[in-house]
């Protein structure tokens, strides 16, 4: 495979502000001098305050119990009173910041809960897609809660309003964007803002910016029903530039959501004549893109400093249906703050197989020359700088956890010949080693794994990279590894999920794992089997 060709773009100084002492004056006064004990609050995420429970201050890394005592119903009284309106969405904010307060209610409407979370404005951030922004074309972002969607959105309107002088209207369904209040935070330039007073009205919202502001770019957070997808459409064709996020982590997810897929053009099924479909060598019925997408460019946010950018959305679009696998440009900014350009786009034929060993981790004796597929051989330096991988049987969202967790310069393609190296499970060797062996045949390093455990997947990317192996887990661990798998579907795909049977302590240690991640968890089941399910 063609080493793709490295190049840096300018970096730009960050610089970020996040007004802590304005969300400091509406928390109560033991809670705030408690607070500024700790010796940095840089990275706090988020204070969260449950009658009768203690007060918790949250970082990436920690949690600080705030206080020695509960919080009593007169502390929750004192932040509401103090910050702005409740609106439907149990949400409020304080003038002028970027902070948001979320409430939990109890069945009279009495709040119970608050979850104060700490919004900040990071300057700077879209230097990775500066070039993108300032082409003119309609940008969609997609990516998981927490990478910085919202935040690149803040940065792009004031860029395209005080670098560009473009006239920028965002609509801002809750106050995400631009704060709560009248007037909006400062972080979003010279652009105008338009508040939405339900999340139900949004789509009819971007259409009255449209037709009453005459705006050059409309700025939209989370398109996410099918009205809002058709508004987005209706903008396009005017005319105007959009710039969006949307939910999914890919465009591939995007694509395959009968929903939002009209953002990327929609798919239809087509009867071909003999002719055409003997020329492609296809069926007769295929898939084809039904219009042109609403947005030229889709921008997956991988991670906070690592994006994959697809510049021609319909080119990449008509090659997925066409059981091709998507080859992004990939960009990450190190940590000198420079951006570096790992990854050129392939919009092309697929390009051919890297070519290193093959080793397996616990595998089948199936053989090649001679050598096992478990032979202990170590990816060699001249490996691919990004690798294509195709998994066989193994679980695809944990397998997209582990690249995303590890940070590994890989990603997973949905057909073989396309793959630098394949992971399989190892049911799936067995039953099916004809496939594998046609893998090796093209001198396709094969890894197998035993079980369809974000362990075992993780452990195998590791050896892939010569990273150091992570220890065997006891009981326990492994019982949290597992609620922590179950959170990440749940919040992938919104189904509920049943844990194993554990011991009380343990569940009570998986329902606080939950209430991290926002979820809801209750116990089901009688002694011996009781477990815990996990829901939104």
């Amino acid at each position: 495979m063609a080493m793709p060709q490295k190049y840096l773009i300018e970096p730009v100084q960050q610089k970020i502000t996040d007004n802590i002492e304005q969300l400091m004056a509406v928390l109560p006064p033991e809670v705030c001098r408690s607070l500024k004990k700790h010796n940095d609050l840089t990275d706090l995420l988020e204070i969260v305050m449950d009658l009768g429970r203690y007060p918790e201050a949250r970082f990436p890394t920690e949690v600080y119990t705030v206080l020695d005592r509960v919080i009593n119903q007169e502390d929750l009284d004192y932040v509401t009173a103090r910050v702005g309106q409740f609106g439907a969405d149990n949400r409020a904010g304080i003038e002028r910041t970027l902070h948001r307060i979320s409430a939990i209610r109890n069945r009279t409407g009495r709040v119970i809960g608050l979850t104060c979370r700490i919004g900040r404005a990071v300057y700077g951030t879209i230097d990775i897609i500066h070039d993108v922004v300032e082409e003119g074309k309609s940008v969609l972002m997609l990516g998981r809660p927490g990478v910085g969607k919202t935040t690149k959105l803040r940065e792009v309107a004031r860029i395209l309003s005080e670098e560009f002088n473009k006239r920028v209207v965002i609509v801002d369904t809750s106050n995400e964007i631009a704060g709560d209040g009248d007037i909006p935070h400062p972080a979003i330039g010279r652009a105008r803002r338009m508040q939405v007073p339900t999340p139900d009205r949004q789509h009819a919202v971007m259409i009255e910016a449209v037709e009453n502001h005459m705006p050059e770019v409309i700025v939209i957070d989370e398109i996410g029903t099918e009205q809002e997808a058709f508004a987005s459409r209706t903008i396009a064709e005017r005319g105007v530039q959009l710039i969006g996020t949307a939910h999914g982590n890919s465009l591939e997810n995007l694509l395959m959501n009968p929903t939002l897929s009209d953002l990327v053009g929609g798919i239809g099924a087509v009867t071909l004549s003999d002719e055409e479909a003997k020329r492609r060598g296809t069926q007769k019925t295929v898939l084809e893109r039904k219009a042109p997408p609403t947005f030229d460019v889709v921008i997956e946010i991988i991670e906070v400093d690592k994006l994959a950018i697809h510049h021609d959305v319909q080119t990449t679009v008509d090659r997925m249906l066409r059981g091709a696998a998507p080859r992004p440009e990939i960009r990450v900014r190190k940590g000198s703050g420079e951006v570096e350009v790992v990854q050129k786009e392939e919009t092309g034929p697929g390009a051919t197989g890297a070519s290193f060993p093959s080793r397996g981790v616990d595998g089948p004796a199936s053989s090649r020359h001679g050598s096992r597929l478990d032979a202990p051989l170590a990816m060699p330096h001249e490996a691919p700088l990004t690798v294509r991988v195709f998994p066989y049987g193994v679980s695809r969202n944990r397998l997209e956890k582990a690249i995303r967790e590890l940070r590994l310069p890989m990603y997973i393609t949905k057909d073989l010949k396309d793959a630098d190296a394949v992971i399989a499970l190892k049911a799936y060797a067995r039953r099916d080693a004809a496939r594998l062996q046609e893998a090796i045949s093209q001198n396709k390093p094969t890894f197998v794994v035993r079980s369809n455990t974000y362990a075992q997947v993780a452990n195998v990317l590791r050896e892939m990279f010569n990273l150091p192996l992570e220890q065997e887990l006891d009981d326990e661990g492994l019982a949290m590894q597992e609620a922590e798998e179950a959170i990440s579907r749940v919040e992938e795909i919104g189904e509920a999920v049943e844990l194993r049977p554990q011991s009380s302590y343990i569940r009570r240690l998986q329902h606080e794992l939950a209430s991290l991640h926002s979820l809801v968890s209750e116990s089901v089941g009688s002694e011996p089997n009781r477990r815990v399910r996990v829901s939104r």
